[in-house]
């Protein structure tokens, strides 16, 4: 298993690299318009890999 692919991220850790405030993220994840989640141990991690694919997925619609 590659542990950068699934290297976890919390939604403080998220927020700060989108520069996406912490309730929005939550309101996205309400939503199901955010980047993929999981609840571990009681907390709301998110992988790297999947904050990436999220993005990359933004920006492939900004440019069609």
């Amino acid at each position: 298993m590659n542990t950068e692919t699934h290297q976890l991220m919390t939604m403080a850790e998220v927020a700060e690299m989108t520069r996406i405030p912490e309730n929005t993220l939550r309101y996205y994840r309400h939503k199901e318009t955010g980047p993929k989640s999981a609840k571990i141990g009681g907390r709301v991690m998110y992988r790297r890999a999947d904050v990436d694919a999220w993005i990359n997925e933004a920006f492939d619609k900004a440019a069609s």
